[in-house]
C-alpha cells in the first residue's frame, strides 16, 4: 500500500511568489468571514463551503495529493467530533441536569446573595469563574458553561454568548493547566524552559485585563453598565492582571489562571461588601432585552431574585455541579492522575497519511490518531454530570433522555465544528497556513508589531491557542533569529518576545473562531445564530488584537523593552 502513496512535504511558497501563495491561501479564511459575517449563512454551510475551497487550494495550488487531502480532512472532522464536540456536549449536559432537577432557581438566587446587580454577577461568572474553568478544562467548556449560567441569571441568550466569548480571551494562553505556553516553548526551541516564554505572554495578556472587564460591562448594559459598575470592573481587572503578571513569571506558571481566578473572586466578593453599584434594579430589565429580535423570539422572564428561602444546605446543593467541576478537574490535573488517565489513550495510524511530512521533512503528527477517551475533559464532565444526577436524585433514564435531547439539538453544531477542524487540518497539512505566516514574517524590522497576528490567524482557523502555537512558534523563533541581531533585545530576547506574542495573539482570535461561535450558539440554545454572534464580536477581536500588536511592538523598542526578561 505504501508504494502507492506519494510522499508529500508542504511548501510555504508553491507559486514562486510569497505574496501570491499567501493570497491564494487566505481564500478559505476570507470565505468563512464573508459567508458567516456578511452573507449570514448558517455556520455549518459556511464551514462546509470554506473547507471545499481549502481542499481545492490544497490540491490545485499547493499540490497536495487529492486522496491525502481527503484523508486529512476526515481526520480533522473526526477530531472535531471527538474530543471537541464530546466536551461541549458533556458541558451542556451537566448544566441541563441541574435544570431538570429543579435546582435551577436556587442556583440563580444563590448568585444574587453576592450582589443584587446582574452586571456584577456577569463579571464574576464570565470573567472570574470562566477563567477558572479555562484553567482546568479549556476546549470550549468555559464558554458553554458560562453562557448557560448567564442565561440563568437573566441575560438574553445572545448577550450571554457575547459576554462568554469576550471573557474567554484573557485566560486562554494559560488554559488547560498551561498547555498553550508549554507547547509554545517546546515548538519555539526553548524545550522545557517555559519561563523563557510565559512571563511575556503573561504580561501581554495582563494588559488585556485592564480593558476586557469594561468591554464586558459595555456589552452587558451599554454606557450605563460602564458608568455604574466601573469600580467593580477595575478591581476585578487589576487583581486578575497583577496575579497573572506575577504567577506567569514563577515556577507555578501553569497555574496562572487558576490562582488569578480564585484570588479575583475572593477580592471581588470582599469588594461587594463595601461597595454597591447604582441602578441594579433597572439593569435587570435591560440585560434581558433581545440583542437580535429575529433570533431571540422567546421572551426572557426576568423575575426578582428571592433569597429569603435559601438555607446553607440549599446553597451548597445549588453549587454542587460547579464545586464538583473544580474538585474533579483539580484531581485530574495532579501529574500522577493525569499520567494514569493517559494510559487509556488508544493510538493508531491514520489511513492515507503514512507519507505526509511536515515542513521540516519529518513525519506529520497527523499520521497518527490518538483516541483520548479518558484524558480529555469530556469524560470528566460526564462524571460530574452523572454525580450531579445522583446527588440531585435525577434518574439515570431522565438524565440520559436529556443527553439525547441535546445531541439532537446540536446536530448542526456538530457539522460546523467538524467541518471547521477539517478546514484547519487541510490548510495546515497542505502548507496554506504556513504560507500566510511566511508572508507576514517578511515584514522585517516592524515584524514585532505584527507577531500577534499569526497567533490570531492560527487560533481563528483551528479554534485552539495550543494549535496556533504548534503551527507558528517555530516560525516566530526563526524570525527572531533573523531580526534579533539588529535590535536592542538581541537574538535570544527577540525569540522570546515573538514566541510569547504568538501565544498572546491567539487569545483574541478564539472569540471569533467558528468553532467557538458554534459552541456559544449551542450553549444558549440558538444553534444557527453564529453569524449574528460573529457580527457583534469581530470588532472587539480586532480592537484587542491591535492593542496586543502595539504592546508587542513597543516591547521590541526602548519604550517597553525593559519588560522582556532577556537571559543571554
Amino acid at each position: 500500500m505504501s508504494s502507492l502513496l506519494e510522499v508529500f512535504q508542504p511548501s510555504a511558497d508553491p507559486l514562486g511568489a510569497q505574496w501570491l501563495s499567501a493570497l491564494v491561501a487566505v481564500i478559505p479564511i476570507v470565505c468563512m468571514l464573508v459567508t458567516l459575517g456578511a452573507l449570514r449563512w448558517k455556520a455549518h454551510i459556511a464551514g462546509a463551503v470554506s473547507w471545499a475551497l481549502a481542499f481545492l487550494v490544497a490540491i490545485l495550488a499547493f499540490k497536495m495529493p487529492a486522496l491525502m487531502a481527503i484523508s486529512t480532512s476526515i481526520h480533522g472532522f473526526v477530531y472535531g467530533l471527538f474530543p471537541i464536540v464530546w466536551i461541549l456536549l458533556m458541558a451542556i449536559w451537566m448544566y441541563q441536569v441541574t435544570v431538570i432537577s429543579g435546582r435551577f432557581e436556587d442556583l440563580r438566587n444563590t448568585f444574587f446573595l453576592i450582589s443584587d446587580d446582574p452586571r456584577v454577577l456577569g463579571l464574576l461568572i464570565a470573567f472570574c469563574f470562566g477563567g477558572l474553568l479555562e484553567a482546568l478544562a479549556g476546549f470550549g467548556a468555559p464558554v458553554a458553561i458560562a453562557a448557560a449560567m448567564l442565561v440563568a441569571i437573566g441575560f438574553s441568550p445572545i448577550r450571554s454568548a457575547l459576554i462568554a466569548l469576550l471573557a474567554n480571551t484573557v485566560p486562554v494562553a494559560f488554559g488547560a493547566v498551561g498547555l498553550p505556553v508549554i507547547q509554545a516553548a517546546k515548538v519555539g526551541g526553548f524545550g522545557d524552559d517555559v519561563l523563557k516564554i510565559s512571563p511575556i505572554t503573561g504580561q501581554l495578556t495582563s494588559m488585556l485585563c485592564l480593558v476586557v472587564p469594561f468591554l464586558l460591562l459595555a456589552v452587558m448594559d451599554g454606557k450605563k453598565g460602564v458608568k455604574e459598575c466601573w469600580p467593580f470592573g477595575l478591581v476585578v481587572g487589576v487583581t486578575f492582571g497583577i496575579v497573572k503578571w506575577i504567577v506567569s513569571a514563577s515556577p507555578l506558571y501553569n497555574l496562572t489562571e487558576l490562582i488569578a481566578a480564585v484570588v479575583s473572586v475572593g477580592v471581588a466578593i470582599v469588594f461587594t461588601r463595601i461597595w454597591r453599584p447604582q441602578g441594579a434594579a433597572e439593569a435587570v430589565g435591560r440585560i434581558g432585552q433581545p440583542v437580535d429580535r429575529e433570533l431571540e423570539t422567546a421572551e426572557v422572564k426576568v423575575e426578582a431574585a428571592d433569597t429569603s428561602g435559601l438555607t446553607g444546605g440549599r446553597i451548597f446543593m445549588a453549587l454542587v455541579p460547579y464545586l464538583l467541576v473544580i474538585v474533579v478537574f483539580g484531581i485530574a490535573a495532579i501529574p500522577a492522575v493525569k499520567d494514569f488517565l493517559k494510559v487509556g489513550d488508544v493510538s493508531f495510524a491514520w489511513p492515507g497519511l503514512s507519507e505526509l511530512m511536515d515542513t521540516a521533512g519529518k513525519a506529520s503528527a497527523h499520521q497518527k490518531f490518538t483516541f483520548q477517551w479518558a484524558s480529555t475533559p469530556g469524560i470528566l464532565l460526564a462524571v460530574v454530570a452523572l454525580l450531579t444526577a445522583a446527588i440531585y436524585r435525577v434518574s439515570l433514564k431522565d438524565a440520559l433522555k436529556e443527553l439525547w435531547v441535546n445531541v439532537v439539538k446540536m446536530k448542526f453544531a456538530m457539522l460546523t465544528i467538524g467541518s471547521v477542524v477539517a478546514l484547519a487540518y487541510v490548510m495546515g497539512d497542505s502548507g496554506q497556513t504556513l504560507a500566510l505566516g511566511m508572508f507576514i514574517a517578511g515584514a522585517g524590522a516592524i515584524y514585532p508589531f505584527l507577531a500577534p497576528v499569526l497567533g490570531w490567524i492560527g487560533t481563528y482557523v483551528t479554534g485552539s491557542d495550543t494549535s496556533a502555537n504548534i503551527l507558528f512558534s517555530g516560525l516566530q523563533s526563526s524570525v527572531g533569529e533573523q531580526i534579533g541581531n539588529g535590535s536592542m533585545l538581541g537574538v535570544e530576547g527577540m525569540r522570546q518576545l515573538l514566541v510569547g506574542a504568538n501565544a498572546s495573539g491567539g487569545v483574541v482570535g478564539k472569540m471569533i473562531s467558528p468553532q467557538s461561535l458554534a459552541i456559544a450558539a449551542s450553549a444558549i440554545g440558538l444553534a444557527g445564530s453564529e453569524s449574528a454572534i460573529l457580527r457583534r464580536t469581530i470588532a472587539w477581536s480586532f480592537i484587542l488584537l491591535f492593542l496586543l500588536c502595539l504592546l508587542a511592538g513597543l516591547m521590541s523598542t526602548p519604550v517597553l523593552g525593559w519588560m522582556v526578561p532577556v537571559s543571554q
